[in-house]
């Protein structure tokens, strides 16, 4: 099928800047790093990694996510996105470890889950 086996991982670095940040509606006073915008960091970085070990003509989606967003990264912030690899289950069902930090701060952590699919079915 692939090469896809636990212990993989990837990082990307990303600044909270753009469709990352919210304000809340004006509550917060400031733009910081939105919950669906760490997520689909999170989201991004472990679709990366699986499909860069995948065979021709597959891709993965994802249909879970289970984190915590534990502290604010402010607007202009270098933060660090954090996937590995935990679990490959049937060949087709993937677990990741996934984390977002700003240097030592932990901002998100929580794990990901993706599903191995044939992308010809979506006309790929």
């Amino acid at each position: 099928m692939s090469s896809l086996e636990p212990g993989l991982e990837r990082s990307d670095d990303f600044e909270v800047a753009g469709p990352l940040l919210t304000d809340l509606g004006g509550t917060i006073g400031a733009g910081v790093l939105s919950t669906p915008g760490m997520i689909g960091m999170m989201e991004r970085t472990a679709s990366i990694l699986a499909y860069k070990q995948l065979g021709d003509g597959k891709a993965t989606v994802g249909f879970e996510v289970c984190v915590k967003h534990v502290a604010a990264a402010a607007e202009g912030a270098r933060c660090t996105v954090h996937a590995i690899l935990s679990e490959v289950i049937g060949e087709r069902k993937l677990r990741f470890d996934v984390e977002v930090r700003e240097g030592d701060r932990t901002i998100g952590v929580g794990t990901h889950e993706r599903r191995v699919i044939d992308t010809a079915a979506f006309g790929g």
